[in-house]
C-alpha cells in the first residue's frame, strides 16, 4: 500500500505541479530548463490559480489543468471543506499538499525536487506556496458567491445601468447642440480658414469639416466610455468578476502604453510646439513687411506696391512649407505603416492632380508679376468683362456687370486676350477713349455729321474734356460712309453707362437735325414715303 501511495503522489504531482497565479514574487528567479510544452494554468471561477509546466505519458498540460480545475472548483463549491483542512505531510522524496477529513488525509498534491528545481526553491517552500495559493482562491471564491453579494451585485449595477443611460442622453443632447450650433446660418465664428491671405477652406467646407470631426468624436467617445462600462458592469456579478478583471486588464495595458507613448514623445513634441510658433511668428512677420509695402510706407524702387499681396501669400505658403519639412520628423507616429500608407495617397493624389494645379499655379505667378492686372480693375478677359475680385494663385474671379462672379483658371487667362481698361489711367494718367461708329448717306454733308456727333459727347455725362472728342470716317461704303465718334470717359467703372448715354445723345442730335441714321442701312424711294428719322421729344403734334 506504500508503494501504490507514492506511486499515486507521483502522478498527482505531476499532474498539478504548479506555480502561484499571475502575481509571481518579484524576487522569484525563472526556471532553469525551458519546457517542452506549452504551459496551463489550474483555474478557479476564471482566474489563474497554479501554472503546469510539464507532464508525463501522453497527457497534456491543458488536459491536466482541465482536470485540476475541476478538481478545485469541487472544493471551492462544498462549503463543508474548511480552506484549513488542506495541510502539508512530508513523505519522502515527496511533499504532499492534502485534505485532512475525518481523521483520514487525501492527497490533492505532491511536489518533488526535480518540481522545485523548476523554480529554484526547495521542496518544502513551493509546497506551502502552493498551499496557500490554494487556500487563498477558495476563500475568495466563497467571499464572492453569497446571496447577499448577489444582492448587492444586483443593486450596483441597476445604479451602475441608470447612469450610464443619463450619460448617454446627455451625450447624444451635446452632440446635438453642437450639430445645430455648425450648421447655423448666421455663425460669424465659421467664416472660412485663411492662411497667409489665401482662403484655404469656404465657410461651406469648414461647416462640412467641423461636422465630419464632430461625428467622428461622437462615434469614439461612445465606443470608448461603452468599453469601459462593460468591466464595470461585469464586474459587479461573481461569475463574470474574472472576465471583467481581463477586460480591465486590458484597458489598464492601453492607458499605460498610450502614457508611455505620450511621455516618450514630450521632447518631440515640445520641438513640434517651438517649430509651430516659429513658423506663425515668421509669417506674421512677413505679412506684415509686405503689409507695409501695399499701404506705400515702406517703398522700395524694384518693387510695385500691387506685388505685395500675391507675394505675401507665396512668401506665407513657403515659410508653411518649410515649417512642415522641419516638423515632420517630430511627429508622432511618422514611422508607422498607416501614416507611410497616407502618405502614399496623398503623394498619389498630388500627382494627378499636379498637372491642372502647376499650370495654373504658374499662370498666376506669371499674370501677377506681369502686372497684367490687379483687384479692383475692369478688364476683358475672352468674352468676359467685369471687376477682378480677387487674384488668387489658381483663379482669377470676376464680377460682371450684373453681379455674377466668374472664376477664371490662371491657366486660360495666360492664354486669353485681357483688356484693362483702368490700367492706362493708373499707369500712363490717360483716360480711355470710347468708340461709337454710325452710318450716314451721302447726302448730308460731312462737316454736319462731325459737328452733329463732337454735339452729342458733350451733352453726355461721364465723357471726359480732358482730351477732346474727334470724329473719324473709317469707310466710304457703296450707300452710306461711316462716322467713328472717339471721346473719354471720365471713370471706367461706368464704362457701360456712359456708352450707353453716347449712343442716346446721338441719336437725339442727328433726329433733332432732321438726319437719317443708316445703321441699319435702309433701301427707301423717295415717293412721298415717310423719312425714318423719329421725332425728337417736344416736337410732337
Amino acid at each position: 500500500m506504500r508503494i501504490i501511495g507514492f506511486v499515486a503522489a507521483a502522478l498527482l504531482a505531476l499532474l498539478l505541479a504548479a506555480t502561484p497565479s499571475g502575481s509571481v514574487e518579484p524576487g522569484q528567479a525563472p526556471a532553469t530548463k525551458a519546457p517542452e510544452q506549452p504551459p496551463a494554468f489550474v483555474t478557479l471561477d476564471g482566474r489563474k490559480v497554479i501554472e503546469i509546466r510539464a507532464a508525463v505519458g501522453a497527457q497534456t498540460p491543458q488536459q491536466m489543468a482541465r482536470r485540476g480545475s475541476q478538481s478545485l472548483a469541487q472544493i471551492a463549491s462544498d462549503y463543508a471543506i474548511s480552506p484549513d483542512q488542506l495541510v502539508l505531510r512530508e513523505a519522502p522524496p515527496y511533499t504532499e499538499i492534502g485534505l485532512f477529513r475525518g481523521g483520514r488525509f487525501v492527497i490533492k498534491l505532491a511536489v518533488d525536487e526535480r518540481n522545485a528545481n523548476l523554480f529554484q526553491q526547495s521542496r518544502q517552500e513551493l509546497a506551502q506556496r502552493y498551499l496557500e495559493q490554494i487556500r487563498a482562491s477558495i476563500k475568495r471564491y466563497r467571499s464572492t458567491h453569497r446571496g447577499q453579494d448577489w444582492l448587492r451585485g444586483t443593486a450596483l449595477a441597476l445604479l451602475t445601468l441608470g447612469g450610464y443611460v443619463l450619460w448617454l442622453r446627455g451625450q447624444l443632447a451635446l452632440n446635438r447642440r453642437l450639430a445645430a450650433w455648425i450648421h447655423a446660418p448666421a455663425n460669424p465664428r465659421l467664416d472660412g480658414v485663411q492662411i497667409g491671405g489665401s482662403e484655404l477652406l469656404a465657410a461651406d467646407q469648414e461647416r462640412t469639416l467641423l461636422d465630419l470631426l464632430r461625428r467622428g468624436v461622437n462615434a469614439v467617445v461612445l465606443a470608448v466610455v461603452s468599453y469601459l462600462f462593460i468591466p464595470l458592469f461585469l464586474g459587479l456579478f461573481p461569475p463574470t468578476q474574472a472576465v471583467s478583471e481581463t477586460l480591465k486588464a486590458q484597458i489598464l495595458r492601453l492607458i499605460s502604453g498610450a502614457l508611455n507613448a505620450f511621455v516618450a514623445s514630450i521632447p518631440d513634441l515640445i520641438t513640434l510646439a517651438l517649430i509651430l510658433a516659429f513658423t506663425v511668428v515668421l509669417v506674421r512677420a512677413s505679412n506684415a513687411w509686405f503689409r507695409s509695402i501695399e499701404l506705400q510706407r515702406l517703398r522700395l524702387s524694384w518693387f510695385y506696391p500691387e506685388w505685395a499681396r500675391p507675394t505675401a501669400r507665396l512668401v506665407a505658403i513657403m515659410i508653411l512649407l518649410g515649417g512642415l519639412v522641419f516638423a515632420y520628423p517630430y511627429v508622432p507616429g511618422t514611422s508607422s505603416k498607416a501614416f507611410q500608407g497616407a502618405g502614399l495617397f496623398l503623394g498619389v493624389l498630388a500627382a494627378l492632380g499636379s498637372s491642372a494645379v502647376a499650370s495654373n499655379l504658374i499662370g498666376g505667378l506669371m499674370l501677377t508679376y506681369t502686372r497684367a492686372y490687379q483687384e479692383g480693375d475692369r478688364v476683358k478677359i475672352n468674352d468676359t468683362i467685369g471687376i477682378v475680385e480677387d487674384t488668387a494663385l489658381l483663379t482669377t474671379r470676376l464680377r460682371t456687370p450684373w453681379n455674377e462672379l466668374v472664376n477664371i483658371p490662371n491657366a486660360t487667362v495666360l492664354g486669353a486676350s485681357i483688356v484693362n481698361y483702368t490700367l492706362a489711367r493708373r499707369e500712363l494718367g490717360k483716360p480711355v477713349v470710347i468708340a461709337a461708329t454710325v452710318t450716314i448717306g451721302y447726302d448730308v454733308p460731312w462737316r454736319q455729321v462731325h459737328q452733329l456727333m463732337l454735339d452729342a459727347a458733350h451733352a453726355t455725362a461721364g465723357i471726359s474734356q480732358e482730351l477732346p472728342a474727334f470724329v473719324l470716317q473709317t469707310s466710304l461704303n457703296d450707300f452710306h460712309i461711316s462716322y467713328e465718334l472717339n471721346a473719354c470717359v471720365e471713370n471706367v467703372d461706368t464704362y457701360r453707362l456712359t456708352f450707353s448715354g453716347l449712343l442716346a445723345a446721338i441719336q437725339d442730335q442727328f433726329a433733332a437735325a432732321g438726319v437719317e441714321i443708316l445703321s441699319p442701312g435702309y433701301h427707301a424711294i423717295r415717293n412721298g414715303n415717310r423719312s425714318t428719322v423719329p421725332k425728337v421729344t417736344g416736337q410732337d403734334g
